[in-house]
């Protein structure tokens, strides 16, 4: 059974997360391997809610 696991990102922070892997994904297709991978989870993070969370300070 696969664990389900939930990150909050903010904007910032997912959009680096999308720049990092469309960059892997490009050196992966200059040295000739597959991107199935990146390309799967660059759909899941495109696609995934956006939510806004309120987090209280200390």
């Amino acid at each position: 059974m696969r664990k389900k696991y939930h990150v909050y990102l903010t904007n910032e922070q997912r959009r680096i997360m999308l720049d990092s892997l469309i960059e892997k994904k490009n050196v992966l297709i200059r040295t000739g391997h597959y991107t199935d991978a990146i390309d799967e989870i660059i759909i899941k993070v495109m696609k995934a809610k956006i939510m806004r969370v309120h987090v209280k300070e200390r």
